[in-house]
């Protein structure tokens, strides 16, 4: 059985020492995915780094550069089983310059506010990483404490 493809994805929040808000992005292509909301990212190319791929698929989706904050380490060898042949590695991430837009594959982003942010459809694998991090923010900031690297 062929290793599971790395895909690289961000929470991004309004801000890494306070997260009040989080950036969700609806999937417009492929249609089975249409309409259902996610972490952008997307695919490690050879030759990068997860993170060198993170802030390229970035500025491909959203047009924005970002400062990373702690990766959340998944239940899955460190990282989160998003399918059989996928495994995803995810950041939480700050927006330093640009306004995020849907540029490519996704047609609308919004902001959730805290408490909110399990109120859209995300795709089915995200589900347990948006519990994750509601779980790790509930009722105080994510500090550098609280975060695994």
């Amino acid at each position: 059985m062929a290793s599971p493809v790395l895909v690289v994805a961000a929470a991004i929040v309004d801000d890494l020492d306070d997260p009040r808000e989080l950036l969700a992005a609806r999937r417009a292509t492929p249609a089975s995915l249409a309409g259902r909301w996610e972490f952008p990212g997307g695919k490690v190319d050879a030759g990068e780094s997860p993170e060198q791929a993170l802030h390229r698929e970035l500025r491909e989706e959203l047009g924005v550069r970002v400062g990373l904050g702690a990766e959340l380490v998944g239940p899955d060898d460190g990282a989160w089983r998003i399918s059989d042949a996928y495994v995803m590695r995810l950041w939480l991430a700050e927006i330093v310059s640009g306004t995020p837009e849907p540029l490519v594959e996704h047609d609308e982003i919004r902001w959730l506010p805290v408490g909110q942010w399990a109120d859209v459809p995300w795709l089915d694998a995200d589900v347990r990483i948006v519990d994750a991090l509601v779980a790790s923010t509930a009722g105080e900031a994510v500090t550098s404490e609280d975060r695994s690297v």
